[in-house]
């Protein structure tokens, strides 16, 4: 799992989470299932080579993985909780994050949807 918390969520940032994504991927082929958010399909987005963007059909995010990973962490990290500011849901999240993403076995049965895993294995 990679993450990047960002202030703002524009084609810029997207391209430098991308990037991070490739860094730490240079050996494989990154298949990245996305929304439609504006700043993952903006002209001046860029894109390594090593990462295949692929685009969910709008309105459907009974389909993206990241929605269970949303959840999961408002389960976990967020339970019945109160923040003073927002310094305060970053730090939670900066805690949260590499938790859930060292926990490969659970990520994996939240995401690897019988879907998913064929588009990666056709992908190869």
């Amino acid at each position: 799992m990679d993450w990047m918390i960002s202030q703002k969520m524009n084609a810029e940032h997207m391209s430098l989470f991308l990037s991070q994504v490739s860094a730490a991927h240079q050996e494989d082929f990154v298949v990245m299932v996305l929304d439609g958010a504006s700043s993952h399909k903006a002209k001046d987005l860029q894109r390594p080579e090593n990462i295949r963007l692929v685009a969910l059909p709008p309105y459907a995010p009974e389909l993206n993985p990241q929605e269970h990973l949303w959840d999961e962490l408002r389960e976990k990290e967020f339970p019945n909780r109160v923040f003073s500011d927002l310094a305060a849901v970053v730090r939670q999240l900066q805690h949260g994050l590499p938790q859930l993403s060292a926990a490969r076995e659970r990520l994996r049965s939240l995401t690897a949807w019988p879907w998913i895993v064929r588009l990666n294995l056709n992908a190869n």
